[in-house]
């Protein structure tokens, strides 16, 4: 694959990690969801040194697995040399507590997981402020006066009101800091709008789907952008737009968006709604697929519930774009075009398709700007 000059920063050392499922949430798709976890915590840097999974039995509150397991697992951690804990499922702080102090290990649970991600790969300064805002809005109630650091950052002396725990202090100063990064998310949201209010005038449309389904190669292709593609999860975080222009010299404006996944932490949801704002105006959504992913019917499911949450009514039409044709052979090809009537099917790397998809867009642009004129 073609890169730009990006290069993601990766740890300076690789932490042993174990992961860790329970069949109690998601019992059908438990095996998928650890193979994700694990390509997750690749992408984080970790190396995966065991697996282990809790198969009977309902979620335990205070440790989240049962008492044989959990032994189990601080026997396994050891035998993995493992640094770090890593749970498929969002974890209470109690929880964590419980489970640290009984594995002496780290733990975190597959947000902060995601979070951890976001953080090394923002690069624009509205994708650092986004996901500060959504790391600190995750760890707000899990606050255990890890935070203490802030309170320099804040004055030190003088800040501390009366009678106030640290507990308390470390809490005021990250609602502090949550208000200015929101507020500092506001400037940028009417920057964005100034820029929207330019492009009005052109065909937007913006390519959305699960990450890593070839979004950015798909265009790069269709406007010879250099937008960063890598074979990870979460590759592109920050949303960019180009023109494609035809022969007859018409535009389409196209924007690649942050990639989504299944147990997506919602706080990320609502601290990227700026960057989203691309996908909830554009005039049509290209819907990019992994048709080569056997779970893609699942991925299907989880792009639209993200997009249920941001897109308000009237919602803009979506086009289902099947990727990685070179993949598939004619036969799974055609049962893809009977199951989702309109949809395309191509290959953003080898250009299988494109010209289909560019006509459509045109088409559909020459279309609007008809209704428009009318």
């Amino acid at each position: 694959m073609k890169a730009s000059s990006y290069e993601v920063p990766r740890p300076p050392r690789s932490e042993n990690a174990v992961l860790v499922g329970h069949a109690g949430r998601d019992k059908d798709h438990l095996e998928r969801s650890m193979q994700e976890l694990a390509l997750l915590a690749d992408t984080a840097g970790a190396r995966v040194t065991g697996t282990l999974v809790q198969r009977r039995g309902s979620i335990h509150p205070a440790t989240f697995l049962g008492k044989g397991k959990l032994a189990e697992l601080c026997e396994y951690v050891e035998q993995c040399k493992a640094e770090i804990v890593i749970f498929d499922d969002d974890l209470s702080p109690a929880q964590v507590r419980n489970l640290e102090k009984a594995t002496s290990r780290k733990v975190i649970d597959r947000s902060e997981l995601i979070l951890d991600i976001f953080a090394r790969r923002a690069r624009t300064r509205e994708s650092r402020l986004q996901v500060e805002l959504a790391q600190l809005e995750y760890t707000l109630p899990r606050l255990t006066g890890m935070w203490k650091h802030l309170e320099r950052q804040a004055g030190g002396i003088g800040t501390r009101g009366p009678g106030e725990t640290q507990l308390e202090t470390d809490r005021r100063l990250v609602r502090e800091r949550i208000a200015r990064l929101k507020a500092a998310l506001e400037s940028v949201e009417r920057e964005r709008e100034t820029q929207r209010n330019r492009r009005r005038r052109e065909f937007r449309t913006a390519l959305v789907g699960y990450t890593n389904a070839g979004k950015s190669t798909l265009f790069n292709a269709l406007t010879r952008a250099d937008v960063f593609v890598e074979d990870r999860l979460f590759a592109t975080l920050d949303s960019t737009t180009r023109q494609m222009v035809s022969r007859e010299r018409e535009v389409v404006l196209m924007t690649d968006t942050v990639g989504f996944i299944r147990k997506l932490p919602h706080h990320l949801v609502a601290s990227f709604h700026s960057t989203l704002v691309e996908a909830i105006e554009a005039d049509l959504l290209l819907h990019v697929i992994d048709a080569a992913d056997p779970d893609f019917h699942r991925q299907i499911t989880a792009v639209d519930g993200v997009l249920d949450q941001i897109l308000k009514e009237p919602r803009p039409p979506r086009l289902l774009v099947f990727n990685k044709c070179d993949a598939l052979d004619e036969d799974a090809i055609a049962a893809l075009k009977a199951e989702y009537d309109g949809c395309l099917v191509l290959s953003a790397r080898t250009g299988q398709g494109l010209d289909a998809l560019r006509t459509e867009l045109f088409r559909r642009s020459a279309e609007r700007r008809l209704v428009r004129a009318s």
